[in-house]
C-alpha cells in the first residue's frame, strides 16, 4: 500500500544543508569592508544567511517573489471570522486588480507577485468534525505548492489569504504544542468577544480530535488548510532548489512549524518576516528558535510582512556586494 506522505517526510529529512564555504567567503569580505567590525548589526547576519542558502559567496537578490496562497475553510461557517467566506474570492480578485496592500508593497520594492488559488469553491471540511485531507489529498496539495517557484526566484516570500485560517493555524499550534486553545487563539480579522469565544471553542474541538497525535504532517492532514499545505510544500521545494524563504505571519508560520516538527533543521533556510499581532505568534517563534526581522504590529497576511522584510534582505545583500574595501578605497583600517 502506498503511503504518499512518506515521500514528503523523506524530502524534509533529506534536505541539503547550508553552504558553509559561501558563509566563510561573506565573513572574509565583510572584514575588509569600509566600516567598523559589526557596525551593520543584523544586516551582516542576513547576508550570511542568504549566502548559506543560495550557495553564493557574494549573494544577491535580483528576482524576489511573493507567492500568496488562497484557500477556503469549512470552519468559517462556525463564525470564527469577522468576515464571510466569500471575502477570500473577492480578495483574490482584488489582488488581480492591483488593489491590495501586497500589490503596493511589491510595486514599491520591485518584487514579483504570484497568487495561487486552491479550489476556492470547495472549502476543506469543518475540522471540528472531520479531517481536512486524506493522505493523497494532502500530498497533492503540497505538490501543487512546490510548483509555485517554477518560474524562478532567488528569494521567496510566502503569504496567504483565507477567511477562517487563523483558527486553522491555531488548531495546528494547539495540536503541536499543547496548552489551552486560548493560548493560540487571537482575534484574527477582528472578531468581537463572542466571536473569539466561538473561535476558541472551535480550535479546542479541532485539536481535541487528534488524541495526542505528534507527527507534523499528520496534524497538517487532519486540521490544516490547503494554503498551509501548499506553503509547506513550497518551503520544501525551495530548500532543495537553494532558494531562501521569508515566511510571513501567524498562518504562514504554521506551515513552517509542521515541517520543524518533522526535522528541527527543516526550516533553517527560512526567516520569519515579522512578528504578528496575533498573541500566539511570539510563543510559536520561541519554540522554533526564530527572531522576526520586523515588529510592526501587522496582522493583515497577504505576505505583507515578508515582502517588507525582503526589502531589508535585498538592501543587506547590495550593501555587502557594493561597498568598497579598505584597500580599494584607500581608507586606513583599524590595524593600519
Amino acid at each position: 500500500m502506498a503511503h504518499p506522505l512518506e515521500d514528503m517526510r523523506a524530502l524534509i529529512r533529506g534536505a541539503p544543508g547550508a553552504d558553509r564555504a559561501a558563509v566563510e567567503a561573506v565573513r572574509r569580505r565583510n572584514a575588509e569592508l569600509t566600516k567598523p567590525e559589526g557596525a551593520l548589526g543584523r544586516l551582516e547576519a542576513l547576508v550570511e544567511w542568504l549566502a548559506a542558502w543560495q550557495g553564493r559567496p557574494v549573494p544577491e537578490v535580483s528576482m524576489p517573489l511573493v507567492a500568496v496562497f488562497a484557500a477556503n475553510h469549512g470552519i468559517a461557517a462556525r463564525g470564527v471570522s469577522a468576515y464571510p467566506a466569500d471575502v477570500t474570492k473577492q480578495m483574490v480578485a482584488n489582488f488581480a486588480a492591483g488593489g491590495a496592500a501586497i500589490n503596493q508593497i511589491c510595486q514599491a520594492s520591485d518584487i514579483g507577485l504570484k497568487v495561487l488559488e486552491l479550489a476556492l469553491d470547495y472549502p476543506t471540511p469543518d475540522i471540528t468534525e472531520t479531517d481536512a485531507f486524506d493522505e493523497m489529498g494532502l500530498a497533492a496539495t503540497m505538490a501543487f505548492g512546490m510548483e509555485a517557484i517554477a518560474g524562478g526566484t532567488d528569494l521567496l516570500c510566502i503569504g496567504e489569504m483565507g477567511i477562517g485560517n487563523t483558527a486553522v493555524a491555531a488548531a495546528i499550534y494547539h495540536a503541536l504544542y499543547g496548552g489551552e486553545a486560548a493560548d493560540w487563539t487571537g482575534r484574527g480579522t477582528g472578531v468581537d468577544d463572542a466571536g473569539l469565544a466561538r473561535k476558541t471553542a472551535a480550535v479546542a474541538a479541532a485539536a481535541g480530535r487528534l488524541a495526542g497525535e505528534t507527527d507534523g504532517l499528520e496534524i497538517l492532514r487532519r486540521v490544516g488548510g490547503r494554503e498551509i499545505a501548499a506553503m509547506a510544500g513550497v518551503i520544501i521545494a525551495a530548500r532543495h532548489q537553494r532558494i531562501p524563504v521569508i515566511v510571513d505571519g501567524y498562518v504562514c508560520t504554521a506551515a513552517a512549524a509542521v515541517l520543524h516538527q518533522i526535522d528541527s533543521h527543516a526550516i533553517d533556510h527560512c526567516l520569519i518576516g515579522h512578528l504578528s499581532a496575533e498573541p500566539g505568534h511570539v510563543r510559536v517563534l520561541e519554540r522554533l528558535g526564530k527572531k522576526p526581522v520586523l515588529d510592526l504590529g501587522l496582522r493583515l497576511g497577504e505576505g505583507t510582512g515578508a515582502a517588507l522584510a525582503a526589502g531589508i534582505v535585498r538592501a543587506a545583500a547590495r550593501t555587502h556586494a557594493g561597498m568598497a574595501t579598505f584597500s580599494s578605497a584607500g581608507v586606513s583600517s583599524r590595524d593600519d
